[in-house]
C-alpha cells in the first residue's frame, strides 16, 4: 500500500497576487527547501492548529491544504511554474471501494488487480465509484458531499470507525491520531482527518471490520450523528 513518499527541493516562499499567502508561506519555508523541512514545518504546524489542542478548525484546514498544494504530485517544476502564475491547489479524484464487498466476492486488500475487478464486477455506486475531493475538505466530507454514507463516530481522529485502506496514492495523515505507526505503515487512514495529495487515489472504505481496528472502534450511541452499524 502507498505510504507518504520523500520530496525533491522545490522553490519557495513567493506570494500569490493581492498579498495572498503562497502555500509555502503558510508553513513558514523558503524555495529550496528540502523534503524533510517542508514534512517537519507541517508537522509542527499542523500539530498546534489541530482541534484537539484547542487550535483553529480554519487553520487547521489551511495548513493541510498549504501542504496538498505543496506536494500534490511528483513533478516539483509543474508546481512550481503553477504557483509562480498564482495557481491554487487543484481537486483530486478518489475511486473508493467498500470493504465488504471484499468479503462478499473473496478479494483481498493485497490484489493487485482489486480495482479492476471492481469496475468488471458493475457494483452500485454505494459500494464502487469515484468522488472529487476539493481543497479544504476531508475525504469524509467529500464521501458526505457526494451522498455517500461511509462510516464514521468521533470525526476527530480519535477512533477508528472511519477507518480507509489506501492502495494507491498519497493521504498524508496528521499528527495527532489514534492509529499505531504500524496500521500507518500498512496504508490504513482515517477518513475523517485525511484528504488525497495526489491524482487518482484508490481507498478501500468501511475497514473498521479488519480485527486490528476492533479495540479502536466507538460506539455509535457516544456520537449523534455517528453511522447506524457502527456498533
Amino acid at each position: 500500500m502507498a505510504t507518504v513518499a520523500g520530496r525533491d527541493g522545490v522553490k519557495c516562499g513567493t506570494r500569490q497576487p493581492g498579498g495572498v499567502p503562497s502555500p509555502y508561506d503558510v508553513l513558514g519555508i523558503e524555495r529550496g527547501a528540502d523534503d524533510d523541512t517542508v514534512i517537519a514545518a507541517y508537522r509542527a504546524r499542523i500539530k498546534k492548529a489541530h482541534p484537539d489542542h484547542d487550535g483553529s478548525v480554519a487553520e487547521f484546514r489551511r495548513i493541510q491544504s498549504a501542504y496538498e498544494a505543496i506536494t500534490e504530485d511528483g513533478d516539483w517544476e509543474r508546481r512550481q511554474e503553477r504557483d509562480d502564475e498564482g495557481g491554487v491547489p487543484t481537486e483530486f479524484t478518489v475511486e473508493y471501494l467498500d470493504y465488504a464487498v471484499l468479503e462478499d466476492y473473496g478479494w483481498g486488500l493485497d490484489d493487485e488487480d482489486l480495482f479492476a475487478k471492481a469496475d468488471s464486477a458493475n457494483l452500485g455506486r454505494d459500494a464502487h465509484g469515484r468522488i472529487v475531493v476539493e481543497p479544504g475538505d476531508t475525504l469524509l466530507e467529500a464521501a458526505e458531499k457526494s451522498d455517500l454514507t461511509w462510516p464514521f463516530a468521533c470525526r476527530g481522529g480519535a477512533c477508528s470507525n472511519c477507518a480507509v485502506a489506501l492502495i494507491e496514492g498519497k493521504m498524508p495523515p496528521p499528527v495527532s491520531h489514534v492509529l499505531t505507526d504500524e496500521m500507518v505503515d500498512m496504508g490504513i487512514r482515517l477518513s475523517c482527518s485525511v484528504a488525497p495529495v495526489t491524482q487518482d487515489a484508490k481507498v478501500v472504505f468501511n475497514v473498521k471490520q479488519l480485527p486490528m481496528m476492533q479495540e479502536l472502534l466507538l460506539p455509535a450511541s457516544r456520537f449523534g450523528q455517528a453511522y447506524p452499524s457502527d456498533d
